[in-house]
């Protein structure tokens, strides 16, 4: 059976979650992996790209410390998840961002990008995993991921 999607009818509903994030009041339960797309789309709609990088990265361990979750190898704050979605969601923006609203942005998101393995394509699991990959950024390993940038840019020009 497929998960039920989160999916925004209104902006007012979105701005609730990114309150609720950073206050740090945002049930684990409601800080799923459609939540973490959410907050991270706003985000990088409303600042520039380092002011983004910077607001998700400080808020997400923010918001960990609020609910007494601790990096640790194994659970925690992920710098390179963190900046793998970053990269994907900038990506998405570049190509659907025209004239369209934060609820159908943010819908759309959820949509394409409802499952959370897609960094499996680019990294093993060892390498994702890894204390390296949780503290820093690392390098993907079966697949670049400016290669796929340059793929979709193609793509996208021979569709014109």
């Amino acid at each position: 059976m497929r998960k039920r999607l989160a999916i925004y009818r209104s902006p007012k509903e979105i701005d609730s979650l990114i309150h609720a994030f950073q206050e740090g009041n945002l049930s684990r339960s409601q800080w799923t992996h459609e939540a973490h797309l959410t907050v991270a789309l706003w985000y990088l709609c409303y600042d520039s790209e380092q002011e983004a990088i910077n607001a998700i990265r400080n808020g997400i361990k923010r918001y960990n410390s609020a609910q007494g979750i601790e990096t640790t190898k194994n659970s925690g704050y992920h710098e390179t998840l963190t900046l793998f979605w970053v990269r994907t969601i900038r990506r998405y923006l570049a190509d659907e961002s025209q004239n369209r609203s934060i609820v159908h942005l943010t819908n759309g998101l959820i949509a394409k990008y409802a499952d959370g393995t897609l960094p499996f394509r680019y990294y093993t699991r060892d390498r994702l995993m890894s204390w390296e990959a949780r503290i820093n950024w690392v390098e993907p390993d079966l697949k670049s991921l400016d290669s796929e940038i340059v793929r979709q840019g193609l793509k996208s020009l021979s569709n014109s």
